[in-house]
């Protein structure tokens, strides 16, 4: 009982501050989403469809933050902060390569990006309007989030929200003085979101530093930075490419989903972008959990005590869907509640499909807190990276994003049917995530005595 109390005292204390992180990320695009939305309905259109760059480019950031994950967790429970250090290098390195592309690509071709998602040219323009300032956040998140992450592993969670959440919060005020031009500010409408969600990132960034100068901090050590660590680097190589391969497979599918969406019409378009803002609010939670579920479990294989390892992995489990099962049915309240029929900037055609459309969510999300607690969550903490990659590559590409595209394309199937269908990836993981959990593969201590090669 005694352990069972202490468990959930550390869950909890870990999902709070990661959720209202998590929170604070998703209510940012809600509040673009809210403001333009007085603006017109092309403007929500056009940066739901530019946000998809955004979107692309966090699957490079959480694979390679979930690589980090892995080690700082265990590495930390061991002890280790050296090699905690050595792994920050190891990490921003990556980071830093990866963002710099993603910068210059929505700064110099943000139209060619924009016709990836729709054949609109008045979108398109409206797009590469938001793209061409919003890029520059790309590289300064790069250095920032990975930093956070750290944090967050290494007992300073609370610190970690903090910070994110109040950049958060920054962006969404000058969301709010840069869109409509409140007192001496220029009224910016698209271009205005997008510098808001900069200067955000600049003040996330500046802060960032001032954390890691403090003496207590883990410390950014040029010496990781450009002396190549041969036993981390391929650890985390290891690991880390699986991450990234089940990222992109998830989601580059879910952005074909948009991509379906944005020719479907306009209708479509801005209700899934409001159904997507709704349930990635509501979702908050159940993302933190698994997080928090991982780092608990990762610090405990760290420690080579792998029994409680299990133990903690099979409550993580129940959480996730007592979490998951909460959740969707907070999103099938709204569904049904007036709140969707007073968003002034939806055609009536809009908001019927929005409700229709959070339906589906209400069940989605179910399954979608069970499988990121044990494959974003348990299997990392263990290394156990594979099975995500393979799991979701087949969902997205073998069943739904084909089911999608013959709905719509072939079948022409009213735009629900062809949303619906599109949404059951993730109660077709369910059973497999459930054997395999079963087998316990990611039971593994991944830490080394020796890190200085």
């Amino acid at each position: 009982m005694q352990n069972t109390r202490t468990f959930y005292k550390k869950l909890l204390s870990l999902v709070i501050p990661i959720s209202l992180q998590q929170f604070m990320l998703a209510l940012v695009s809600a509040s673009d989403a809210f403001m333009l939305g007085f603006i017109s309905q092309d403007s929500l259109s056009a940066v739901s469809l530019a946000g998809q760059i955004m979107f692309i480019y966090t699957l490079f950031q959480f694979a390679l933050t979930g690589g980090a994950n892995i080690f700082a967790a265990q590495y930390y429970g061991k002890g280790d902060i050296d090699s905690v250090e050595k792994i920050l290098g190891i990490v921003l390195k990556f980071s830093c390569g990866i963002s710099a592309v993603f910068t210059i690509l929505a700064t110099a071709a943000p139209k060619l990006l924009m016709r990836a998602f729709t054949d609109d040219l008045h979108l398109v323009d409206m797009g590469a309007e938001y793209l061409r300032v919003v890029g520059i956040s790309y590289f300064l998140m790069g250095i920032s989030q990975v930093y956070l992450t750290i944090m967050k592993n290494c007992g300073k969670s609370s610190k970690s929200a903090v910070i994110s959440s109040v950049s958060m919060m920054i962006n969404i005020l000058f969301n709010w003085l840069l869109i409509f031009g409140i007192g001496f500010f220029p009224k910016m409408e698209i271009a205005g979101a997008a510098l808001a969600t900069t200067l955000s990132r600049v003040v996330e960034l500046v802060w960032t530093f001032i954390e890691l100068s403090k003496k207590d901090s883990i410390k950014i050590r040029k010496k990781y930075l450009f002396k190549r660590n041969k036993v981390l680097a391929g650890d985390y190589i290891k690991y880390t490419f699986p991450i990234l391969g089940n990222e992109l497979a998830w989601g580059c599918g879910f952005a074909m989903y948009t991509v379906i969406m944005g020719r479907l019409g306009s209708d479509a378009i801005a209700a899934n972008a409001m159904a997507n803002i709704v349930k990635n609010l509501i979702i908050c939670f159940c993302l933190g959990t698994a997080s928090a579920g991982g780092i608990i479990v990762g610090n405990e294989l760290g420690q080579g005590k792998l029994e409680t390892a299990k133990k903690y992995g099979s409550k993580i489990c129940k959480t996730a869907l007592i979490v998951g099962l909460i959740s969707g049915g907070i999103i099938l309240s709204i569904a049904f509640s007036p709140i969707v029929d007073h968003i002034g900037s939806l055609t009536d055609n809009a908001k019927y499909y929005l409700k229709m459309m959070l339906i589906v969510c209400s069940y989605y999300v179910v399954g979608k807190s069970m499988n990121t607690a044990t494959i974003a969550g348990i299997f990392c903490a263990g290394g156990d990276s594979k099975f995500g990659f393979i799991c979701d590559t087949i969902t997205m590409w073998a069943i739904c994003v084909p089911i999608g595209l013959i709905a719509a394309f072939v079948l022409d199937l009213p735009v629900l049917a062809v949303y619906a269908l599109m949404n059951i990836d993730e109660i077709i993981k369910l059973p497999a995530v459930y054997i395999h959990y079963k087998k316990y593969r990611w039971l593994k201590d991944l830490t080394r005595e020796n890190t200085a090669v």
